[in-house]
């Protein structure tokens, strides 16, 4: 082996040094942290959809959207608010109202649209995928599944150096994927479950990189 051969391996290994520390980012194989929020009861919100059922009183029962004003609309009792409200409780105050008309009125709310949470509920992907997607977070989701959703990399796509974005404690902390190993090896170290609001980024192959 020339000197001149020695010399280059030796600036390919600095390089690739470089730009690993550069990078700033935890090993592509290390699991993210899962975030720390809690699940908290659910409080109705503008545009869902709302399921008003009054026993032995079918009439008085109404599916409706919640409008912009907070507001819904309901036989005997005209407009009653909803908007922050949990179904329980507005279950329970239009039981009370209801009961200057009826006789113990049984009144249960159910959301079956809840409109207004589903962007806090969505996966999202971007940069070099066939189709850039924001998915419904599906309970068993994996880096993997929504990689294939997006119709999988482009070939331009650096996948070794794709990133996940997590928000964890009110602040979004970034975590390495190797999409080449997961697609091309079958390795699935970094082929991690996600959670509700997690974004993957693939980004472009560089020159500088010698990824070109």
């Amino acid at each position: 082996m020339t000197i001149a051969t020695l010399i280059r391996a030796g600036l390919i290994v600095i390089l690739g040094l470089f730009i690993t520390a550069c990078s700033g980012l935890p090993p592509s194989a290390e699991m993210p942290p899962a975030s720390e929020l809690e699940a908290e009861p659910y409080e109705i919100g503008l545009g869902d959809t709302v399921s008003v059922h009054v026993w032995r009183n079918p009439e008085l029962g109404q599916s409706i959207v919640v409008r912009p004003d907070g507001f819904i609309s309901l036989p005997l009792m005209g407009d009653v608010k909803a908007e922050g409200k949990k179904p329980e409780d507005l279950a329970s105050e239009i039981s009370d109202t209801l009961g200057e008309f009826i006789r113990t009125p049984e009144v249960t709310v159910m959301v079956t649209s809840p409109l207004s949470k589903e962007f806090r509920n969505r996966i999202r992907i971007t940069g070099q995928v066939a189709s850039p997607q924001s998915v419904a977070f599906q309970p068993g989701m994996t880096v993997l599944d929504v990689v294939l959703m997006a119709g999988g990399v482009t070939d331009f796509a650096a996948d070794s150096r794709a990133v996940l974005h997590r928000q964890i404690n009110g602040e979004y902390q970034s975590f390495g994927l190797d999409l080449e190993a997961i697609l091309t090896d079958g390795d699935m170290r970094t082929n991690h479950n996600l959670q509700p609001g997690d974004v993957i980024s693939v980004p472009r192959k560089q020159l500088f990189r010698g990824e070109l």
